[in-house]
């Protein structure tokens, strides 16, 4: 799909401010910013929008003053407001909660979407190609595209998601090690309270469930491929693990599919990632990604565009006089607002694969429930300043 400015035919160069690679959440909403001030951006996106994607979509109200300034008002497009929170064991204990700063639910389908038209309503150049090479020359960037376009910017995002074959061209750490996850998603129609987002365990994994617009209830769950792999299909590791959980098999038997087959992805990794990977600013999932066992993955994508964004505007501006200080203060301001995020996640979701230790905190989230208002403040932020 391409936006109403004309790109270059094939072979040829031209130039842009800024080159964004992936038009997911963090892209969109970087294109979006940027372009609000006459920055000329090219956004590069293989696929076509709008697209169903493997996501929790459920986001916290932390990134509304954002979207606001960026002229996005999700309810106008149907999300679903929800301040509850519920939480159950692989022994099927449960305890609930109220949400601190509360969130809302909508599909990525609905909001890639329509941030998307923003996007191109603002003049931002969106081109459906792959990006196979970036290289970095003489403080330009050069970008080389599947269908053999050359693109050159000042700056250049990477929001390419979890995990991309540039991320193994550019030889990035985390790609070296194992990604030993895979994500499940399902639209089902059914009942579901409207304010509420649960977080339903079982053996080896876990999952959220929320509602959508269109009274939609989003099913998606994370396990690891070596508790999958023992099973024969998504629907026969369903009915012998994740079923285990009394919850998700009453949600799962009691609705309808809206999607004909789940979708899935595979070689999810939660391995730390940096900011900044060869002078290019990473966002979103590109920069690090926080075990959806905490719930908040798109907000941190939408934030991460809105620190980027600020920062570059600077540079270009030439407030911020070198390129080594724009990428310092990102990398400074990036682990400001989520490594404290991502090290919570990662602690939380390892106490919850071992059942004993769950039962015990549940237990003790029982007896002392503002606990849980303070481990879910731990994995959420606070709205940034425009």
């Amino acid at each position: 799909m391409r936006a109403n400015t004309t790109i270059p035919q094939e072979g040829t160069l031209d130039v842009f401010d800024v080159i964004i690679i992936g038009g997911g959440l963090a892209g969109l909403c970087n294109a979006i910013h940027l372009s609000k001030f006459g920055t000329k951006v090219l956004l590069i996106e293989k696929n076509e929008y709008p697209k169903h994607k493997v996501c929790g979509e459920y986001i916290s109200n932390e990134v509304l003053p954002y979207l606001n300034f960026l002229e996005i008002n999700p309810f106008d497009f149907g999300a679903v407001k929800i301040d509850n929170f519920e939480l159950s064991t692989t022994k099927n204990k449960r305890i609930e909660a109220k949400l601190p700063l509360g969130g809302f639910g909508i599909s990525r389908f609905q909001l890639d979407f329509v941030l998307s038209e923003k996007a191109k309503k603002n003049g931002v150049n969106i081109l459906q190609d792959a990006v196979v090479n970036t290289l970095f020359k003489e403080d330009l960037f050069l970008v080389t595209t599947k269908n053999n376009n050359v693109f050159s910017a000042k700056i250049c995002i990477g929001s390419f998601g979890k995990r991309s074959l540039l991320d193994i061209k550019m030889d990035r750490d985390f790609i070296q090690k194992k990604a030993p996850y895979l994500g499940v998603k399902i639209h089902v129609k059914g009942n579901f309270p409207e304010d509420l987002v649960a977080l339903h365990n079982f053996k080896g994994g876990y999952c959220g469930v929320s509602k959508v617009e269109n009274n939609a209830i989003n099913l998606c769950y994370i396990t690891s491929y070596a508790a999958f792999k023992k099973h024969k299909n998504i629907n026969d590791f369903q009915e012998n693990v994740v079923f285990k959980n009394k919850f998700l098999k009453q949600i799962f038997k009691q609705t309808s599919p809206i999607f004909e087959n789940p979708l899935s992805i595979s070689q999810i990794s939660f391995e730390t990632k940096k900011p900044v990977e060869n002078h290019m600013i990473m966002c979103g999932d590109s920069a690090g990604m926080i075990h959806p066992l905490c719930g908040n993955g798109m907000s941190m994508a939408i934030q991460s565009a809105q620190i980027a964004s600020k920062l570059i505007l600077n540079y270009l501006k030439g407030t911020q006089t070198t390129r080594h200080q724009l990428e310092k203060s990102y990398i400074r301001q990036w682990n400001k607002q989520f490594k404290w995020r991502l090290k919570a996640g990662h602690f939380i979701a390892l106490l919850f694969r071992k059942d004993k230790i769950a039962a015990m905190m549940l237990q003790l989230l029982k007896k002392f429930p503002s606990l849980l208002t303070i481990i879910i403040k731990h994995t959420h932020g606070k709205p940034i300043d425009n």
